[in-house]
């Protein structure tokens, strides 16, 4: 027991303040996305400036990119939440959540497939990338996941489930183990954001679609 707590003590130790702060705005974000608030973009931008950083530090340049990516979606979050939009335009209040259909399922999968196998095999080939095709497997899923997130479709959730679930042992690997953990939480989360999305629509009489 006393080696265990001493591990937990030393891991929290080696912890950098700003993955601290990156880890907890991200956490904001989730919870407030999870509730429909449009102030969990806020929180997205700063968690995403300070992981840009980080990642690109320890050599997982995809994540480092990302994360700039995320930064721009942050603001775009924010108008398409409050704005409405090509989905949004009879909802002046700001976009509601609406489901995916089949074929936009194939679209999605089969981007994130062909966008992996070129830019893994480019990192693998020119870059000192460490897992380039896992890395960039959740970079090119999470860009489009983000998107899904901002146009509030509810199949969004579904995404990130596997994607966090991957991204675990990514993170560990580059010792970045307060982060691992936060990707745990997130998955836990994701199934509440899903099941709480899922419900709203149901409550006002939408169709999940798929």
């Amino acid at each position: 027991m006393d080696n265990s707590i001493a591990s937990v003590l030393a891991a929290a130790q080696s912890m950098s303040p700003l993955e601290v702060a990156a880890v907890v705005f991200a956490m904001a974000y989730l919870l407030l996305a999870v509730k429909e608030n449009v102030w969990c973009w806020f929180f997205a931008l700063l968690s995403t400036a300070i992981y840009t950083l980080l990642f690109w530090d320890v050599s997982l340049l995809m994540e480092s990119a990302l994360n700039v990516y995320y930064m721009a979606m942050a603001v775009y979050g924010w108008y398409s939440w409050t704005r409405g939009g090509a989905n949004g335009d009879d909802e002046p209040h700001g976009l509601t959540v609406h489901g995916m259909t089949g074929r936009q399922h194939g679209l999605v999968i089969s981007a994130i497939a062909i966008l992996t196998v070129v830019s893994g095999y480019l990192l693998s080939e020119h870059s000192t990338a460490v897992w380039p095709y896992i890395d960039s497997f959740t970079t090119w899923a999470s860009v489009i996941t983000t998107y899904l997130v901002a146009r509030k479709y509810l199949q969004n959730w579904i995404y990130w489930i596997v994607i966090d679930t991957v991204s675990i042992p990514l993170y560990i690997d580059r010792g970045l183990n307060l982060t691992a953990l936060l990707f745990v939480a997130y998955v836990v989360i994701s199934v509440v954001g899903y099941l709480k999305w899922r419900d709203h629509m149901l409550s006002e009489g939408r169709a999940i679609a798929t």
